[in-house]
């Protein structure tokens, strides 16, 4: 899942990016309305944290620009302004969830996940396929009953993999679910990554390259 946190108390919003890094995510930072526009401009994103009192660009116009562009992200936006009316101003203008500051990290992990899961086709709370379990909640992975020990990014690669059904996936596809924006779009690291991985879930393997394509589980 990609994120985009766009928080212009930079100390809490690379925070929060530094948490949902470690809850496996892809996430990229901007610190003000402008710069939420402009990545989203250019990348496509699951889920966008977005504050309301912005510079540049508020953050209600930010959502509401996404919105009558029919940007398929959901947003979750956040602010210190927790009353009830703030609520349903957040939501009236297109936002999919509100969170007043201060809040719980753990709840904001939920609800990011939560709308992560209705941004895409629905998933079950647990993956399965060719005896592989993997339990994005618990970060829990296990093949044939056994439990396998991931990396944070080997974990971000199969879930994308295991959330495909069969299908391809790019190695470009990856990139943008898997990693951020600062990652060299010419480097290795997709294969580094898929040979750590496939050691991992042991044999017989259950990821296949497709020659010029992808790679499929």
């Amino acid at each position: 899942m990609r994120v985009l946190v766009v928080e212009d108390e930079r100390v809490l919003a690379d925070a929060i990016a530094t948490g949902l890094r470690r809850e496996t995510l892809a996430v990229d930072v901007a610190y003000d309305g402008a710069g939420a526009l402009e990545r989203a401009g250019v990348n496509d994103y699951d889920v966008i944290v977005l504050d309301r009192d912005l510079p540049k660009v508020h953050g209600d116009d930010v959502c509401k620009q996404l919105v009558s562009q029919r940007y398929p992200a959901r947003i979750i936006m956040l602010t210190a302004a927790g009353e009830l009316d703030d609520r349903v101003e957040g939501l009236s203008i297109g936002a999919d969830d509100y969170l007043a500051k201060p809040f719980a990290f753990a709840e904001l992990i939920a609800r990011v996940r939560a709308l992560g899961r209705r941004a895409a086709a629905p998933l079950p709370p647990v993956l399965e396929r060719a005896g592989i379990t993997l339990d994005p909640a618990r970060r829990e992975v296990a093949r044939d009953g056994r439990p396998v020990e991931l990396t944070r990014k080997e974990f971000a690669v199969l879930e994308v993999l295991m959330s495909a059904d069969g299908a391809v996936v790019s190695s470009e596809q990856l990139l943008e679910k898997a990693w951020d924006e600062h990652i060299d779009p010419f480097t290795n690291v997709v294969r580094v990554t898929m040979m750590t991985l496939r050691k991992k879930l042991g044999d017989p393997p259950v990821i296949e390259t497709v020659p010029g394509v992808g790679y499929r589980l």
